[in-house]
């Protein structure tokens, strides 16, 4: 075992102290204790990490501030439901033509554990007790029911999956024959992950030979997207516009054409659909104007202030709540994807083993995450679209395990959507 492993033990070895990391060795007996498969894992994670981009990530969580600067203004925003039927039926059958044209794709992020709901599984395939049996289920259905109505071949479906729940999520589409799908037109791939550091600036370690990670946020999209030739396969297949939005919300219309024709109609680079707050501190990030580009301010950033400012009519002036349903025009898909996007730091509290190799849990937090906001690519555009939507049409996350936003709200609102006719 030892030739095995020690020329690549040699190299790591090497990586480690010239990073100043080496905390992050494996134990001396770790093929004997741990197996040598487990070992040659441990040793490809850490072969994989870019220490120069941690290094530099840790310089940055040191030295940023809140990030909050810049002159706030409102942005001007279209109300779907104040549409001229005129319009809204040119801007449909804009989406339409689009559509059957095979120039538009969609994809869904799907990382995450269903942890919360107290599901053993990636979130995508539970079931919140509708007929569809999954969310992954409601959404195939919406997008081949999409190519039904509109006369169209099957809708091109990128699903963006996790380290963690890549092979689940692959086993539970081929267990579900794909939903109707054909293989072809159903393409996974995985989202990044970025190590967690310690505020000395040591990567963290939760476990002899486990490296503390997470998820690089859903801004990371764009690298991931550009890195696994996800664009290069949509360009082949001659897609212009691409929605991207999150599995967990079941009202979510992945292939409306009047939002397709909205995009295409007004040159945008990047769209949004919005709906109005609850209340001024509803937990969601609103779209604005900063420096005069297009931004979110997320619900932890907005000042008092800003999240109870209203108009002569007494409308909040900041009141477009951002829900993850966004379109992009593949050129923008491309430059965001070989620009990359910043990162934001959070500060968290994590297990750590210290260097005596003891697992400590700390009373405070002790590390720095590393995440990347969709919405930071709104400022790359030019111009953005806003429209604003009907939440009872088109908003029911499931997030919680009761109460709020939990399986039992998005079941009773995806039923009367149904019931409504909205669903198509």
């Amino acid at each position: 075992m030892e030739n095995t492993f020690e020329k690549e033990l040699s190299v790591i070895r090497k990586k480690l102290a010239a990073f100043g990391q080496e905390q992050l060795l494996p134990p001396a007996d770790a093929a004997g204790v741990y197996g040598g498969s487990a070992l040659r894992e441990y040793l490809g994670v850490l072969e994989k990490i870019d220490f120069e981009q941690m290094n530099e990530l840790y310089r940055f969580a040191r030295e940023t501030s809140s990030g909050g600067e810049g002159s706030i203004s409102p942005i001007p925003v279209t109300v779907a439901a104040a549409l001229s039927e005129r319009k809204r039926a040119r801007l449909f059958a804009k989406g339409e033509k689009i559509l059957r044209e095979g120039g538009f794709a969609a994809v869904t992020m799907a990382g995450g554990q269903g942890t919360r709901l107290g599901h053993d599984g990636p979130k995508g395939t539970y079931d919140i007790g509708v007929a569809e049996r999954s969310l992954f289920g409601i959404q195939a259905k919406r997008l081949l029911r999409r190519a039904e109505l509109s006369s169209c071949p099957q809708i091109p479906w990128y699903i963006m999956t996790s380290g963690e729940n890549d092979a689940q999520t692959r086993d539970f589409f081929r267990a579900n024959g794909y939903f109707g799908y054909s293989e072809d037109n159903v393409r996974f791939f995985t989202q990044f992950m970025l190590p967690m550091v310690d505020f000395d600036g040591l990567i963290v370690r939760d476990a002899p030979m486990h490296v503390k990670q997470g998820a690089d946020g859903h801004g990371g999209i764009f690298r991931a997207m550009h890195r696994h030739g996800i664009v290069s396969d949509m360009r082949a297949r001659g897609v212009k516009y691409v929605f991207i939005g999150g599995i967990d919300n079941v009202l979510v219309k992945l292939c409306d054409p009047l939002f397709i024709g909205f995009t295409a109609d007004g040159g945008y680079g990047a769209a949004g659909k919005s709906l109005i707050k609850r209340d001024p501190r509803e937990k969601a990030g609103v779209f604005c104007l900063r420096d005069g580009r297009p931004h979110v301010v997320e619900y932890t950033e907005i000042t008092e202030e800003m999240a109870e400012a209203v108009d002569g009519n007494g409308d909040y002036i900041y009141g477009d709540a951002h829900i993850l349903c966004n379109m992009f025009s593949i050129g923008m898909l491309e430059t965001a994807g070989e620009k990359g996007l910043p990162y934001h730091v959070a500060v968290k509290k994590t297990k750590y083993i210290d260097r005596e190799g003891i697992l400590r849990e700390p009373d405070a937090p002790n590390a720095y995450k590393f995440e990347a906001f969709i919405f930071d690519a709104f400022s790359q555009c030019g111009n953005m679209g806003i429209l604003r939507v009907k939440r009872e049409d088109e908003f029911a996350p499931v997030k919680n395990r009761e109460g709020e936003d939990s399986p039992e709200t998005a079941r009773a609102l995806y039923e009367s959507a149904l019931r409504r006719g909205a669903l198509d």
